[in-house]
C-alpha cells in the first residue's frame, strides 16, 4: 500500500459499528495517531447505534487533546461502507443476550457448566451456527465491494469466524485479533517483579512464541533481556500452585469480578503440558474435560476464577447505553489514552509504516505443520507493507497437540453444517466437545432445546 496510498486518506469499514465498546476502542487509539487519517465508515443492522457513535467519533475532532482527526460516517447499507474501505473491522454480535442466556445458562440444568460459553463447550458450538452465516454474508460483501481491503475480526468464535471468512472468500486477507495473549505477558512481568524484584516490565519488552488455537494458546518459549522464563515460570508455579497468584488489583475483588482469576488452571496446565497457558483461565477451563475444572460451581471456585453470567453481561449493556448517553450529551467525554489493542499498529505497519510482530489467528498455510492445513491457528506473525507472514512454529508437544486437533476437527464438523445446512454434522461436534459430559440420548435433548432457542437464527438449517 505504501506509496500508492494517500495516508491521510484511508477508509476503515467497520462492521458492527454501532458497538458499545470495540468502537470505542477504535476511536481511542484512532486519536492519538498522528501518522495517518481519513474517515472510518460505520455499518450496523442498528443503524441509530452507529449514528450515535457517528456523533461520538466526531466529537472527537474538536477536543485540543485529540491529534487524530478522523471523520466518522454511519451507513444504511454495508456496500457503502465496504466500497473504498482499505480497512475492514468486525465486531457484531451474534442474535441477542437472549440467546446467549440459552447458550450460557441451559446445559447447567443438565449439569454442564461453562465460564464464558462464546467459544468452545455447548455454548459455542450453537453460537458458531448463529454466527457463520453472517460471517458469510460478509465475505461475500466484501468480496464484492473491497476485495483488496485487510480484514480484522474481533468477533467470537474467533477461530470458527475467520475460517467463515476463508470458506467463502479464499482470497479474502483476513486474521482476528484478541488480546489474551497480552494478559499473560502482563502476567509474566508481574512474575519477575514477585520472583526477582525486576520491576517497571512491560509486556512488549518480552519476547515469546505463541501455539495453538485461539483462546487456547500457549507459550513455548518466553524470555526478557535474553533470559529464559521458563525455569523462573515453573518455581513461580510451585510457589503459588495451591493458593493462586493475584496482583494488588485483584486481590480485594476476585470474587466479585467475572473476569478475574488467580491463574490457578493455568498452572495447572503449565505442570501437565510443560508449556506456558496464555489466555484467561475461565477460557482454558473451556477446551479442558468438564469434570476438570467446569465441575460445578465450588470446583470453579476452588480453581480461583468466575463463571461469566448472562446477567452480568445484561447489566453491563445496560451501563454501556448509559456511557453513550453521556458521550452524545458531551456529560462525559472519552478517555483517549491508548486502549492496549494492536489493530491501529497492524494497520500502520500494512501500510509501510514500521514492521513489528504480534499474536494473530490466520489460516495455516503451513506454518504449523502438524495440524491441518485449511484450519484457523493462533501463532506470532510479521506485519509489514502488505504482507502479515505467519511464523514457522516448532514442534509442538504431542500432548497439546491432540488437545487443539479435538477441537480443530470439531470446527470441520460445524464449518460443514453450514454448508450444507445438515445439523447433524454439529451435533457430531457437540458430542465430541469435552465439556458434554453426557449419553448420547441426553446430549441430543439438551442439542435440540438449545437449537430451538436461537432457531429464528438459523433459517439456512434444516431443522425438525
Amino acid at each position: 500500500m505504501k506509496g500508492s496510498k494517500d495516508l491521510k486518506n484511508i477508509k476503515i469499514a467497520y462492521i458492527g459499528g454501532g458497538s458499545r465498546g470495540w468502537a470505542w476502542q477504535l476511536m481511542r487509539d484512532l486519536a492519538t495517531e498522528k501518522e495517518i487519517a481519513g474517515q472510518v465508515a460505520l455499518y450496523d443492522i442498528d443503524f441509530e447505534a452507529a449514528k450515535h457513535n457517528e456523533t461520538i467519533g466526531n466529537n472527537l475532532k474538536q477536543r485540543e487533546d485529540v491529534v487524530g482527526k478522523w471523520d466518522y460516517k454511519a451507513y444504511e447499507t454495508i456496500d457503502g461502507a465496504l466500497t473504498g474501505a482499505d480497512f475492514v473491522v468486525i465486531s457484531i454480535m451474534p442474535g441477542t443476550f437472549d440467546e446467549m442466556a440459552s447458550d450460557v445458562h441451559l446445559p447447567e440444568e443438565y449439569g454442564i457448566y461453562q465460564s464464558v460459553g462464546d467459544t468452545a463447550g455447548p455454548g459455542g458450538i450453537v453460537r458458531a451456527l448463529r454466527t457463520i452465516p453472517m460471517m458469510f454474508e460478509i465475505a461475500e460483501a466484501i468480496q464484492a465491494y473491497s476485495p483488496n481491503a485487510w480484514v480484522i475480526n474481533y468477533t467470537n468464535p474467533m477461530s470458527l469466524c475467520v475460517k467463515a471468512l476463508y470458506t467463502k472468500f479464499p482470497e479474502i486477507k483476513a486474521f482476528g485479533c484478541c488480546h489474551e495473549v497480552f494478559g499473560t505477558a502482563s502476567f509474566l512481568c508481574e512474575m519477575l517483579k514477585d520472583m526477582e524484584g525486576i520491576d517497571g516490565v512491560k509486556r512488549q519488552d518480552l519476547t515469546y512464541n505463541v501455539i495453538g488455537i485461539n483462546h487456547f494458546t500457549f507459550f513455548d518459549k518466553a524470555s526478557y533481556n535474553g533470559m529464559d522464563l521458563f525455569p523462573m515460570y515453573d518455581k513461580f508455579v510451585d510457589k503459588y500452585y495451591d493458593t493462586g497468584f493475584f496482583d494488588e488489583a485483584s486481590k480485594t475483588n476476585w470474587m466479585n469480578n467475572t473476569f478475574s482469576c488467580a491463574h490457578r488452571v493455568k498452572f495447572d496446565l503449565f505442570k501437565r503440558y510443560g508449556s506456558i497457558a496464555a489466555a484467561g483461565d475461565r477460557h482454558l477451563a473451556e477446551f479442558c474435560y468438564g469434570k476438570e475444572y467446569l465441575k460445578d460451581p465450588e470446583t470453579v471456585k476452588a480453581w480461583k476464577f468466575g463463571l461469566t453470567t448472562v446477567d452480568w453481561r445484561k447489566k453491563d449493556l445496560k451501563e454501556r447505553l448509559e456511557k453513550s448517553r453521556k458521550y452524545l450529551s458531551g456529560e462525559e467525554q472519552i478517555d483517549v489514552t491508548p486502549s492496549g489493542e494492536e489493530g491501529v499498529l497492524q494497520m500502520k505497519a500494512l501500510l509501510g509504516l514500521g514492521n513489528f510482530v504480534t499474536n494473530v489467528n490466520i489460516i495455516n498455510r503451513g506454518q504449523v505443520p502438524q495440524l491441518p492445513l485449511g484450519s484457523i491457528v493462533e501463532t506470532n506473525a510479521y506485519f509489514s507493507a502488505d504482507e502479515v507472514r505467519p511464523v514457522l512454529c516448532s514442534d509442538i508437544p504431542s500432548e497439546l497437540l491432540a488437545l487443539f486437533s479435538r477441537h480443530i476437527y470439531n470446527h470441520e464438523s460445524i464449518m460443514k453444517s453450514a454448508l450444507t445446512g445438515d445439523l447433524n454434522h454439529a451435533f457430531r461436534a457437540f458430542l465430541n466437545d469435552p465439556l458434554v459430559t453426557l449419553d448420547a440420548k441426553t446430549a441430543k435433548e439438551m442439542f435440540d432445546r438449545m437449537i430451538h432457542n436461537t432457531k429464528k437464527y438459523l433459517t439456512m438449517y434444516q431443522i425438525g
